[in-house]
């Protein structure tokens, strides 16, 4: 594993990161692959970057040294050049050749080390069927340099080096700008992008050792030094530190760690070092499951890109038959070099570079500044759908609620005991992910009635679970599930259960051998920030829906409590996609959000998926966003986000398609030279980029502008009370 950058330059060796060679009292300071690093000297951080860079941070560093070398050619070009423009001596035939030939040879260099580049791009293009930006690039360069040239051998009057260098430098500085632009976007994706080179120290009896991270298997332990990115998901078993986890869960803080702590990968380890045993193998961290899930949103063009892209390979045909016919007319209407050096301009100035970074730059920026909140969007397509959304659908548990239920009460009916259905119940629960299921549990260790896992367990999402248990069949969920399974609710079930709705509470029932045994009624603490977030997305135009699959009587309180605009109770997986169906067709695009495993179907028939950090893996595999867990404050924010990104990205196809139907226009009536549109086409390029990074700017708390939360309610209000589940 490299050595991070912290451990370079620490007050007990400030070496260079690069030449290891001790640091000046004034270091210069870079950022690398979302990392701080200090260097002795420019060269060294330079040299850095094109060794240890990858994507958009090397090619930036070797844009930046092949455009020095042909600004020095450059130079050296245009000052000739400047001495044939003006009227002197060198009018005398035999020493303009000369200096035409001297031209050749610093031009010929020029082609390589700026051209190069483009002709290998459009020749790669062409062999596959089609044009790009490159070749317009090629042309123009081409075609300046080989009319030169041949007017240097034949002895001809005019040649013009200079535009065809000034063409290079102007785009090889643009390609700069631009690559400096998405490596600064890119920077703290970085780390997310490139888990699978992570290196571990693994300790072992007999030393330490460096491994791929990816070799590793769960139960081995990882030493982690300070200043270190934690290369595993584990638990700590020796040390103490603060650890960094706002790249994984946009916690701004640094969260303290000790034995028997759980960390994860991707983190930042602080100031202590720390012993971490691995639960899991090395590509199965969260780190690694986030790295390809961006790696993949960043693969997947969105649709206004795809439609950009479309339109600028058609557009690039359409500029060559407009260059070749005005290279024609104007060649009928005086010089041959003169019509050259028009039709140079129409593809210079023509050159959709602009339109190829209006969307992928600023849906990276986009994706990248979510990720710094926790959000993890899977695809630039979900964050341009979810700026069009109109409703949004809320689950209750788990999502407007704390995700935690607990047993209030554990009613017997004829005669059942108490204990006896609170241990058949945990023993059937003990194989669901549901939150009802983790209520039932705690309530079972905090009575300290023992569990033994039932067999042949099975789930129904929006149901219950059904198994066996001691030789007996159980089944326990909703009371339609219940009748569907055949076993049917007496009157005295059926009044005890609608007294405890009434309170607000969330009834299962439980059922073994011939008849329904007892009821288990939950209460759900609501979030304290479920208010405010509705109410910002009322603020903001939408529709919010609340959907659960609870009774009516808990839905309603916490539809009432909250204040959406609709509920419906009672719901199972099939009526909720029937809602997002129904819902679609009366306000337009339905975004939703959930938490569960009977919320998977919910969230891919949705226009837009989110799922809560605490989701189970088949939510989280439907959404196409996943937030933090508690992340709910952050859904207005994100909806701001994803509106802003839209915002960013039409202004840079505006931009982009209104500049090139004028600058064309005027390039084709020989109003625009070559020079001064490749200027154009740079800052174009330019302006289209810092327009795109102006989205860093919503890197904000998202919490700004919202009224301050209410208080939760105290922890001891939230644990079960053993004497109100079972009653002597």
């Amino acid at each position: 594993m490299d050595p991070p950058f912290d451990a370079l330059t620490s007050p007990a060796g400030a070496l260079c990161a690069h030449c290891r060679l001790p640091l000046g009292r004034r270091p210069l300071k870079r950022r690398l692959h979302g990392e701080s690093g200090q260097f002795c000297c420019y060269g060294c951080a330079l040299a850095f970057q094109v060794t240890r860079g990858v994507h958009e941070e090397a090619e930036a560093a070797r844009l930046l040294i092949r455009l020095g070398v042909g600004a020095f050619l450059a130079m050296n070009i245009m000052l000739l050049s400047l001495l044939l423009y003006s009227s002197s001596p060198w009018d005398e035939p035999a020493l303009r050749q000369a200096v035409h030939y001297v031209l050749l040879a610093l031009a010929t260099p020029m082609l390589l080390i700026l051209g190069l580049p483009f002709l290998q791009q459009a020749v790669a293009a062409g062999r596959a069927g089609h044009a790009t930006i490159d070749t317009l690039i090629s042309l123009g360069a081409v075609s300046a340099y080989g009319y030169s040239a041949w007017a240097t051998l034949t002895g001809a009057r005019h040649v013009y080096f200079d535009t065809m260098t000034m063409v290079l430098v102007l785009f090889t500085l643009g390609r700069y700008l631009e690559a400096a632009g998405r490596a600064r976007a890119m920077r703290d994706l970085e780390p997310l992008l490139a888990p699978g080179r992570q290196q571990a120290r693994v300790s072992e009896p007999e030393g330490e050792s460096l491994r791929p991270v990816r070799d590793l298997a769960a139960g081995a332990r990882v030493r982690v030094l300070p200043g270190e990115r934690v290369p595993v998901d584990g638990h700590v078993i020796e040390g103490m530190s603060r650890v960094d986890e706002s790249l994984m869960t946009g916690e701004a803080h640094p969260v303290a760690k000790g034995p028997g702590e759980r960390v994860l990968a991707g983190s930042m380890n602080g100031t202590g070092p720390l012993l971490v045993e691995m639960e899991a193998a090395g590509e199965a961290t969260r780190w690694a499951a986030i790295g390809r899930a961006v790696a993949e949103s960043l693969r997947q063009p969105s649709p206004i890109q795809g439609l950009a892209d479309r339109v600028a390979t058609q557009f690039i045909y359409a500029v060559v038959a407009l260059a070749v016919s005005v290279v024609v007319f104007w060649a009928s209407q005086g010089p041959f070099d003169q019509a050259l050096l028009i039709g140079l301009a129409v593809l210079v100035v023509a050159c959709p570079c602009a339109l190829g970074l209006a969307a992928p730059l600023a849906t990276s920026v986009g994706v990248g500044v979510a990720l710094r909140r926790g959000a993890l969007v899977r695809s630039g397509a979900a964050l341009e759908r979810l700026a069009t959304v109109r409703v949004m659908l809320l689950d209750k548990t788990g999502t407007l609620t704390a995700g935690a239920p607990t047993l209030r009460r554990c009613a017997a009916l004829e005669g059942t005991d108490e204990r006896e259905l609170l241990r058949r119940a945990a023993a059937l629960e003990r194989g669901s992910e549901h939150a009802l299921a983790r209520g039932v549990l705690a309530a079972a260790h905090a009575a300290r009635v023992p569990v033994t896992a039932a067999s042949d367990v099975r789930a129904t999402p929006g149901g219950g679970l059904c198994g066996r248990f001691e030789g007996e069949a159980i089944a326990t969920g909703t009371r339609r599930y219940l009748e569907c399974l055949g076993w049917k609710p007496s009157a005295a079930g059926l009044a005890h259960a609608a007294t405890l709705a009434r309170g607000g509470s969330t009834v299962t029932w439980v059922a073994w051998g011939e008849r329904i045994r007892g009821l288990l009624a939950f209460s759900d603490q609501l979030r304290p920030e479920a208010d405010e977030v509705v109410g910002a997305l009322h603020r903001r135009g939408l529709h919010s829906v609340l959907l659960s699959g609870d009774r009516a009587e808990a839905v309603e309180a916490v539809a009432t409590s909250i204040r959406v605009n609709a509920w419906r109770a009672a719901c199972s997986p099939e009526d909720k996609r029937s809602a997002v169906e129904d819902l679609r067709r009366r306000h337009g695009p339905v975004a939703a959000v959930g938490d569960g495993i009977n919320d998977g179907p919910l969230l891919a028939a949705a226009d837009v998926g989110i799922a809560i950090g605490s989701a189970t893996d088949l939510a989280q595999q439907a959404a196409e966003i996943v937030l933090p867990q508690g992340g709910l404050m952050r859904l207005p924010w994100l909806i701001e986000l994803a509106c802003t990104v839209r915002r960013t990205i039409a202004v840079n196809l505006a931009w982009a398609f209104g500049y090139n139907a004028v600058a064309l226009a005027l390039a084709a009536a020989g109003h625009l030279p070559p020079v001064i549109a490749a200027a154009l086409m740079a800052g174009s390029s330019v302006l289209v980029v810092w327009n795109s990074l102006r989205l860093e700017r919503l890197d904000r708390p998202f919490t700004a502008g919202m009224p301050p939360v209410r208080q939760a309610t105290a922890a001891a209000e939230r644990q079960p009370a053993v004497a109100d589940i079972l009653r002597d």
